[in-house]
C-alpha cells in the first residue's frame, strides 16, 4: 500500500470513491447519507493545494497508482481533524482506512498537533465502533472544543443528526526531537599506526 499526496488528476476519482463508499449506508436505511453529494472539486482542490489531501494506492494491483481511498483533514483546536475519510468498497477490509489514519498520526505531531479528531455515526459498524478499535475514544459533551462544536452544528444543519453522532479523539505522542549524530572521534595520537604488509598470502 502506498500513501501519497493527492494530484489534481485524482480529484474526480475521489468523488467516485465517495459515491461508492456511501452505498453501504443504504442497507441501514440511511438513504440520504448514501445519496449525499461528494465534496465538490473546488473544495478537494483547496485541500490538495494546502497539502492536506492524501490518497492510498496499491501499485501492485491491477489498478496500479489509482486511488482506492482518501482522507482530507484540517487543524482544529490543536488537533488534526479528519474531515472526510473514504475507501472504495471493492478495497474494503484491506487496512486502507487504518493506514491513512496512521499516516495522519505520524504527520500531526511534527505540526505541533497533539491528537486526531473526527465526527462519525455512533451506531454504524464501520464508523464509531471501528474507530474505537484503532485507538479513538468518544468525547463527552464537556470535552468538546469550540471548533468541534462548530463542526457539529454544521453537521446538524446538514441533516446528519437524524442518526446518533459523536465526536472522537485519538491522542498522539509528541514529536521526538531530532538528535544530531555524534561527531566521529579522531584516532588517539597514541594509537599504533596501521601497517600495510605486502607479500604472498
Amino acid at each position: 500500500m502506498r500513501i501519497r499526496s493527492a494530484r489534481r488528476s485524482d480529484l474526480r476519482l475521489l468523488q467516485d470513491i465517495e459515491r461508492a463508499a456511501g452505498e453501504p449506508f443504504r442497507t441501514l436505511g440511511m438513504h440520504s447519507v448514501a445519496d449525499d453529494d461528494p465534496p465538490p472539486l473546488d473544495l478537494l482542490e483547496s485541500y490538495r493545494q494546502a497539502g492536506r489531501c492524501w490518497v492510498a494506492t496499491d501499485p501492485l494491483s491491477a489498478t496500479g497508482d489509482r486511488p482506492l481511498g482518501y482522507v482530507i483533514a484540517d487543524p482544529v483546536d490543536g488537533a488534526l481533524h479528519i474531515e472526510q475519510i473514504s475507501v472504495h468498497p471493492v478495497a474494503a477490509r484491506r487496512g486502507i482506512g487504518r493506514t491513512l489514519i496512521d499516516r495522519l498520526a505520524a504527520l500531526a505531531p511534527g505540526q505541533g498537533l497533539t491528537a486526531l479528531t473526527l465526527t462519525t455515526f455512533s451506531d454504524v459498524p464501520w464508523n464509531a465502533p471501528y474507530y474505537t478499535r484503532i485507538g479513538f475514544r468518544v468525547l463527552r459533551e464537556s470535552e468538546l472544543t469550540d471548533g468541534l462544536r462548530t463542526i457539529r452544528g454544521e453537521e446538524a444543519q446538514h441533516g446528519l443528526d437524524r442518526w446518533p453522532r459523536v465526536c472522537m479523539r485519538r491522542d498522539l505522542l509528541p514529536a521526538r526531537p531530532q538528535v544530531p549524530a555524534p561527531a566521529p572521534v579522531p584516532p588517539s595520537a597514541s594509537a599504533s599506526p596501521s601497517v600495510a604488509v605486502s607479500g604472498a598470502p
